[in-house]
């Protein structure tokens, strides 16, 4: 497997663990999904930005960090 397949696989199982958590445990599933948000958020950054695989492309890029931060944002919110 490549880095970057590993830093997919790193995504996956922070945001299915936060969901497990919250479905399995008496933590609610609000702060399950946001703990998992929040730990996934350093390998989306290290994907995007400091070792991105294709080359750059400022549009995709803004609209990924875009998009993932309207994730992050609502998962936390949820959770309050």
């Amino acid at each position: 497997m490549h880095r970057y397949d590993w830093i997919l696989l790193a995504i996956a199982v922070a945001l299915v663990g936060g969901g497990v958590v919250g479905a399995l445990t008496a933590v609610p599933m609000e702060y399950g999904l946001a703990a998992a948000f929040v730990l996934a958020t350093p390998f989306v950054y290290d994907a995007m930005f400091r070792n991105p695989p294709l080359p750059e492309s400022d549009f995709q890029r803004a609209a990924a960090a875009v998009i993932w931060h309207v994730l992050l944002v609502w998962a936390v919110l949820a959770a309050i």
